[in-house]
């Protein structure tokens, strides 16, 4: 399993004057990484240079750099530190000579990968949702047992019939859960499936 930032990051590069800054944080959407890029980006640098992946999805720019030098560097930075939901912005202030694509290559991705390797980071936990229906009798007990299965509530709603709840969990310790709230209700309380995942 792959790990995201437990907080925003930034290390400082410099190759040949060039001064590259690298700006990192998690992100569970492309909206929340173009948001942090319009944060973090310094509109009187010479290029702001991007990438962020979140499970399959990546996007990378090389913001006027040529084509290939930066951002697809900082990409292979996140994967290559085992990153996910990640976004890094690497801002560079023109030294005045040129580091041809090689160099770029280098400084960029050198960059966001140094950004990543001591940024504080945090395991990424397979999530599952459930849905349960529990009669008015039991909910004692399925409230004294969401804590300790680190179940978090998501919605809860009150019917004729008793308690509906919806619950996120770590994957991992769904079964266990289901099976503890059977054997503490004889059984009563009935689990409606649900096929989504999702991670945090």
């Amino acid at each position: 399993m792959s790990d995201t930032l437990a907080a925003p990051a930034a290390c400082t590069l410099e190759v040949k004057h060039s001064r590259f800054l690298a700006h990192a944080t998690a992100v569970d959407s492309a909206e929340a990484a173009l948001a942090f890029l319009a944060e973090v980006a310094d509109h009187a640098a010479t290029h702001n240079c991007w990438a962020y992946r979140i499970g399959a999805a990546y996007r990378s720019s090389d913001d006027g750099e040529p084509a290939g030098t930066a951002g697809r560097p900082i990409l292979a930075a996140i994967d290559g530190q085992d990153c996910d939901r990640v976004m890094v912005v690497v801002t560079r202030w023109y030294g005045g000579i040129k580091l041809g694509a090689g160099g770029l290559v280098r400084a960029y991705g050198g960059a966001a990968a140094e950004c990543l390797r001591t940024a504080s980071r945090i395991p990424l936990v397979a999530m599952r949702t459930l849905q349960l229906q529990a009669g008015f009798d039991d909910i004692g007990a399925v409230h004294a047992a969401l804590d300790s299965f680190g179940a978090e509530k998501l919605d809860e709603r009150f019917a004729p019939d008793g308690l509906w709840l919806h619950l996120s969990l770590p994957a991992d310790r769904a079964d266990a859960l289901q099976a503890h709230l059977r054997n503490a209700t004889r059984d009563r309380v009935q689990f409606i499936h649900e096929p989504g995942r999702s991670c945090r």
